[in-house]
C-alpha cells in the first residue's frame, strides 16, 4: 500500500519517503513549470504530489507537530509552484487561493469521509465494526443527534490516535448539519467549507 510502519509507531520514515518522493516530482515539475499553463500545473502537482500525501493519510492523525509540518512544507512547496510565487512568499494566503486545504485538514477530512461512509452502509464491515451508535441511558436531547461512542482510551500516546476513538471525537464536533448531509457528495462539499473556514477565517 506503500506505507511504511516502523516499531515506534513514530511513522518518522513514511514522513520522511513522502516528503523525499514529493521534492523530487517538484523539482521535475519545475523544470517545465514556465511552459505549462497554471491548470496544468495544478493538475500536475495533483496527480504526482497530493495524491502521495493524501495516500492513507488518516494514518498519520494525531501525529507530532513537527511531522505534519514536514508535509505542510511539501505542500506549500507545491503551491507556490502552481502559483508561480517567490520561493519565500507566506504560504496560508497561497493555499487559500487555489482552495487548498492544509494537510492537517486533508487528515481530518479523510477520516469524517470514512466516518460518514461507513454509517451510511458505504465502507467495508471492518470500518463499521469500529464505530458505535451513542444510546444514552435516558431520553435525552443527544438520541436524535446522530453522536458516535467514544470509547475509553488508556494510552495517551498511541491510544486517542486510534481511528476507533479519533473518528467519534472528531464526528461529535461536527455541526449537525454537516451530520445529516443526505449524500455523500453534499457532506464533502460542507464539510470542505467547514474545514476551510475553521483554517483560514
Amino acid at each position: 500500500m506503500g506505507f511504511i510502519v516502523d516499531d515506534s509507531l513514530s511513522l518518522e520514515e513514511h514522513v520522511n519517503s513522502i516528503s523525499k518522493s514529493c521534492y523530487y516530482h517538484i523539482r521535475r515539475i519545475a523544470k517545465i513549470r514556465k511552459y505549462l499553463s497554471e491548470d496544468s500545473t495544478a493538475a500536475l502537482v495533483h496527480a504526482f504530489i497530493t495524491c502521495r500525501l493524501d495516500n492513507g493519510n488518516a494514518l498519520l492523525y494525531g501525529l507530532p507537530k513537527y511531522l505534519i509540518q514536514r508535509l505542510q512544507a511539501v505542500q506549500n512547496c507545491a503551491a507556490g509552484l502552481v502559483s508561480c510565487k517567490p520561493r519565500y512568499a507566506r504560504a496560508t494566503p497561497i493555499l487559500r487561493e487555489l482552495h487548498w486545504l492544509p494537510v492537517e485538514s486533508r487528515i481530518i477530512f479523510k477520516i469524517l469521509l470514512l466516518v460518514y461512509k461507513s454509517l451510511n452502509n458505504l465502507a467495508p464491515a471492518y470500518i463499521n465494526s469500529l464505530l458505535k451508535n451513542y444510546k444514552p441511558s435516558r431520553n435525552l436531547r443527544s438520541v436524535d443527534q446522530g453522536l458516535l461512542t467514544i470509547p475509553r482510551s488508556n494510552q495517551r500516546t498511541y491510544g486517542d490516535r486510534a481511528f476507533s476513538v479519533a473518528a467519534p471525537k472528531l464526528w461529535n464536533a461536527l455541526p449537525l448539519d454537516i451530520r445529516n448531509s443526505g449524500s455523500i457528495t453534499l457532506f464533502k462539499c460542507k464539510l470542505k467549507t467547514f474545514l476551510f473556514k475553521k483554517y483560514y477565517l
